[in-house]
């Protein structure tokens, strides 16, 4: 069995939806299960309706929920059976009174609960499985519909929900195999349910992880990941549109990637993968031909010292400093609980005797943390930054890389430079204003050769 998962973006339309059905049908013989987002933007448009209803905006919401309808409806009617477009029907209306019937009682306690969240967020992907499904049977496939929140087992805690491993991975065995023996598997990512039934979601960007853990649990030969990228670059495609298709990678350097920045991997999605050893799979719907990105548990030799440049932006700098703790037991512990207080994650830091600089990409309480660290010592914030981080297995192995990094920057100012715990990694921190011109400076330094076995240079990919 393989695990086939597909974002928004590949079940936005009948189009996108026709185009994963042949994907799939060409695998078909690999007893695939499919796991779907939400159709688009629907989950946006869910919270939106959400907020229109606890702001009192009775005949907003009530619109948005008809367009939302009329939205599933049109994509979903050209790629359903004829004969099942009366099913279709019936289900869209069950799924948009329930969803009515919601948002009004939100609008009566005008207050949204991380609780209500997942309710209203979980009907993009109970739609959108229950749709793609309809349509694999109507493109010749045998397909049958399993509700994801009858095998993903979380705790209670709302909109981020962690799964119960063992009752997960239980119920996954027991169900999917005998199903999938005749017929393709479909199932909607992101959501979940507690072991009372409550129904929870696993965090934006969940169907990854959702997808990583079905394929741990019914011992997938592999798990591919579906999207609208040809897998993972050499440089974000958005910064720098000249990056080459890294076509393998070890799941550690997936992982550092994808914390720092590379939208391609949900940070999670790689840690089921790991522990059970099953490779993990980039590939694009719209280019099912081009072979993607292969992530696999060991490092891959390659002649190249990074793997690929990641940038992570919208970053606060926070430069702590205090003469008065010089030598003093305790200050970097009075500094991080001060973060944790305020429930606020530390991407990098940098330490001296008498300061500390770190960086932040959550703003949300930055002013309670400078005033209680304004307590014990000078503060100075600098925002519109960014974290550069480069990384490849070879880093840990290979000296004067951080010499190669400051001479492709010469005349760019790195405001932090570290290299990280894992010795994969090299981050700096440089000015959103530089950001244009420090990737590619990078990237030329690093990238002008490579290596044939691990990279497909792009000339090639467009060819």
């Amino acid at each position: 069995m393989i695990v086939m998962k597909f974002g928004g973006t590949s079940v936005e339309s009948a189009a996108a939806i026709e185009r994963i059905a042949g994907i799939v049908k060409a695998r078909a013989e690999r007893r695939p299960v499919v796991v779907v987002s939400a159709m688009g933007k629907t989950t946006n448009k869910l919270l939106a309706i959400a907020a229109a209803a606890i702001a009192g905006h009775r005949e907003e919401y009530i619109r948005q929920i008809h367009d939302l309808r009329d939205y599933h409806s049109r994509e979903a009617r050209p790629v359903v059976p004829l004969d099942q477009r009366a099913e279709l029907d019936r289900t869209l209306d069950e799924h948009f009174q329930e969803l009515t019937e919601l948002v009004k009682g939100l609008a009566v306690l005008g207050e949204l609960t991380p609780r209500s969240i997942d309710a209203i967020s979980s009907y993009g992907e109970r739609l959108s499985s229950f749709i793609v499904t309809l349509s694999f049977q109507h493109f010749g496939m045998t397909a049958v519909h399993l509700d994801s929140r009858r095998v993903i087992v979380t705790d209670q805690r709302h909109t981020q929900a962690a799964p119960d491993f063992a009752e997960t991975y239980a119920r996954l065995a027991a169900t999917i195999p005998p199903m999938a023996r005749d017929a393709v598997v479909v199932m909607g990512g992101f959501i979940g349910s507690t072991k009372d039934g409550v129904t929870t979601t696993l965090g934006r960007g969940g169907s990854d992880f959702t997808a990583s853990i079905v394929g741990a649990g019914i011992g997938a030969e592999e798990i591919q990941i579906w999207t609208d990228v040809d897998g993972m670059l050499t440089a974000d495609p958005t910064i720098l549109p000249g990056g080459h298709r890294v076509k393998t990678i070890s799941f550690a350097e997936a992982a550092e990637l994808a914390y720092f920045g590379a939208k391609v991997l949900h940070p999670a999605t790689v840690l089921p993968a790991i522990r059970k050893s099953i490779p993990v799979l980039i590939l694009n719907s719209r280019r099912p031909e081009v072979p993607g990105t292969r992530i696999v548990s060991e490092a891959v030799p390659c002649s190249n010292v990074v793997k690929s440049i990641a940038c992570k932006r919208k970053i606060a700098l926070v430069n702590i400093h205090s003469t008065r703790m010089l030598m003093a037991h305790g200050f970097l512990h009075r500094i991080f609980e001060v973060f944790d207080r305020f429930e606020t994650p530390v991407d990098m830091v940098a330490t001296s005797e008498v300061s500390v600089s770190l960086t932040i990409d959550n703003p949300a309480r930055l002013d309670d943390i400078v005033a209680e660290l304004e307590q014990f010592a000078e503060v100075e914030i600098e925002k519109d930054q960014v974290i550069v981080c480069l990384v490849g297995d070879n880093i840990r192995h290979t000296p004067g890389v951080a010499r190669r990094v400051f001479n492709a920057l010469d005349g760019i100012n790195i405001r932090m430079i570290s290299q990280g715990a894992s010795r994969l990694n090299i981050s700096l921190v440089v000015a959103e204003s530089d950001l244009f011109r420090a990737v590619p400076a990078l990237h030329q330094e690093f990238f002008a050769e490579l290596d044939p076995d691990v990279f497909e240079r792009r000339e090639a990919v467009d060819a």
